[in-house]
């Protein structure tokens, strides 16, 4: 397509200025270095043919809205839309150019195709998951010569409520093309598609913002710690202190809110009893540069422990540097206490960033609060008191509505529960519990379907000045089955409150 210089070359010097000879961005250097190790296609683009598409979800609907909406106000443009998932599967392409669309088949740039960094190299969409932030990739940008015919702009998709990569919006087009509109075309239809998925999630409260966090943890004495007792945590608990009293690089993983990093930090104030714990949370993508500066300079202190929490929301290049940055601190040995504590969480070990998984040598799994009944009522008895700074009761009825609940934001969402209940009384019944909590427990144990059942009935029937009638209009079913599952299920009539 355009002129190149050779192959060899380029590869030998790890890409840092394109064919023409312009120096790019580090992300642009980066992801270069990230697709060589990976053994992408200098010259030829060859990605996996992953088949069908899920065209159920809610990103999917949401998105496909957005970007036929903006391809009618840009009919006469040539660019082409599309949606990506998570691991860079194209997902469906809108455009109007059959040239542009015939040129995109020829690069397998088309529904079912991975056109992710490991398959695909260097684009504008492969970047933008890989980094979880908006990219705009220019024509000799990208990795493989076959695709310097194109300028890529892509944006990642969030999901407003659970703050997973849903996918991304990409936008596609000719290299000689104006680039100038084309990332803010991305990032604006990629708002757009959030704010949808938002609008569609049945009033579902969003996932806060993250802005960073670095903060300092002095350890207490050892066994002075409130800890769950299910037997689940201590298990991994137990795993967790062993490998960090060895000198281990540990990661816990689990749902978000369920506790992984009060587990480290617990077992670090047995084992690193006289030290300190730095605990870092990812800030917004454009404030990671200055979020990784400011506490980079503890690693390798001895005294200080490092954990490294939502490591899985880290943009690649920021993993790679930090990764980097632990290979050349951490001092050796283990086993003697002398070698402070490195640890991170995610939510599964396959989220763990590649360039981090390395360095870790034992993953610990940290079960949801759902699978560790017996941790509720004390975690809430201990929640209560610390906000209270005195003694609070739970009533039995209040015990068991906790109990039934599922807590689909675990730990997190069980403190913020309980301290708005004892804002108000120290003795908390049912009355001062959220509404979707007011059911009883069940009289038997449910099914994984009855359930789902079970909780979409509680919450309909928590929407304020609902009837009955209504309740089971909304639901599909008769006034009588209604009643029939609330009594089978243990939901606490409303009108009865």
């Amino acid at each position: 397509m355009n002129g190149s210089a050779p192959l060899s070359e380029r590869e030998q010097i790890a890409r840092p200025v394109t064919a023409a000879g312009s120096v790019v961005s580090d992300r642009i250097a980066a992801s270069w270095r990230r697709s060589t190790e990976f053994g992408a296609s200098l010259d030829e683009v060859a990605p996996v043919f992953s088949g069908a598409v899920d065209e159920e979800s809610l990103f999917f609907r949401c998105g496909l809205d957005v970007v036929e909406g903006l391809q009618a106000t840009l009919a006469n443009e040539p660019i082409s839309m599309m949606l990506t998932d998570g691991d860079g599967v194209v997902l469906n392409r809108v455009c109007h150019e059959r040239t542009l669309l015939s040129a995109l088949d020829a690069v397998y740039l088309a529904p079912g195709f991975d056109y992710g960094e490991r398959e695909a190299g260097t684009t504008g969409l492969g970047l933008a998951l890989a980094d979880r932030a908006p990219a705009l990739v220019r024509a000799d940008q990208h990795f493989c010569s076959e695709l310097w015919g194109y300028t890529c702009a892509a944006a990642p998709v969030l999901d407003p409520v659970s703050g997973e990569l849903a996918g991304t919006i990409n936008l596609t087009t000719w290299a000689q093309q104006s680039d100038k509109l084309l990332l803010a075309l991305a990032q604006s239809a990629a708002s757009s598609t959030a704010a949808m998925m938002l609008a569609r999630h049945r009033g579902r409260v969003p996932r806060a913002a993250s802005h960073g966090q670095v903060f300092r943890v002095f350890l207490r004495p050892p066994g002075t710690a409130v800890s769950p007792r299910s037997r689940s945590w201590r298990a991994a608990s137990a795993d967790v202190e062993a490998a960090l009293a060895a000198g281990r690089v540990v990661a816990v993983v689990g749902e978000d809110g369920v506790g992984r990093r009060s587990l480290l930090t617990d077992a670090l104030s047995r084992t690193h009893p006289y030290g300190r714990v730095l605990v870092a949370r990812p800030p917004a993508v454009q404030d990671t540069a200055a979020w990784l500066d400011l506490w980079e300079p503890e690693l390798g202190k001895a005294a200080t422990s490092i954990v490294v929490s939502q490591v899985d929301e880290l943009p690649s290049w920021v993993a790679t540097k930090l990764g980097g940055t632990l290979r050349a601190t951490m001092p050796g040995g283990s086993g003697d206490g002398g070698r402070p504590g490195i640890a991170f969480t995610a939510r599964s070990v396959g989220a763990l960033p590649e360039a981090l998984r390395p360095l870790v040598d034992t993953c610990v799994e940290l079960p949801p609060l759902r699978e560790r009944r017996e941790d509720v009522v004390p975690l809430a008895r201990a929640f209560a008191t610390k906000q209270r700074r005195r003694e609070v009761r739970f009533t039995d009825a209040a015990q068991r509505s906790l109990l039934a609940y599922r807590w689909p934001g675990n730990v997190d969402q069980l403190r913020g529960v309980v301290e708005a209940a004892v804002a108000r009384t120290d003795l908390v019944d049912v009355e001062h519990l959220p509404a979707e909590l007011a059911g009883g427990a069940p009289r038997r144990s449910l099914s994984r379907i009855e359930t789902v059942e079970r909780d979409e009935i509680v919450r309909c029937l928590a929407e304020p000045g609902i009837t009955m009638t209504e309740a089971a209009v909304r639901l599909g079913i008769s006034r009588a089955t209604l009643y029939r599952r609330i009594e089978v299920y243990g939901i606490r009539d409303p009108a009865s409150s």
